[in-house]
């Protein structure tokens, strides 16, 4: 896939549900992972928006349709934060980590693991 999209925060859950399992999955599955309130209409239309936009195929078997991830979590994740570090930080990862650790976000222990990662990766 050339371009994955961003997915709206729904979608983004039931996508994280279909990853967390080790193969295909039913609309009753998700149902039941999912913890939510939702009719099966309602989950049915946000699968139909996945497999139209290319994350997901659907497969009848006998009466039930099965759902597959077309997209992987990890391809999704790099894209996104490739994504997010262009379009807030303008690509700079030094100015992601310093906003990061400047709001608390990251502690001295992150940034060591992060400096023990920076020396493996050379």
């Amino acid at each position: 896939m050339s371009e994955i999209k961003k997915l709206p925060e729904s979608e983004f859950e039931i996508m994280m549900a279909v990853w967390d399992q080790s193969g295909p999955v039913t609309s009753e599955l998700l149902l039941e992972r999912l913890n939510k309130s939702w009719k099966k209409s309602t989950l049915l239309n946000f699968l139909s928006r996945l497999c139209e936009r290319g994350f997901l195929k659907c497969e009848k078997q006998g009466r039930i349709n099965v759902y597959t991830p077309l997209v992987s979590r990890e391809e999704y994740v790099r894209r996104e934060s490739a994504s997010f570090l262009n379009k807030v930080h303008l690509g700079s990862l030094t100015a992601l980590v310093a906003s990061l650790y400047d709001g608390k976000a990251v502690s001295k222990e992150d940034l060591e693991a992060l400096e023990t990662f920076i020396r493996e990766a050379k």
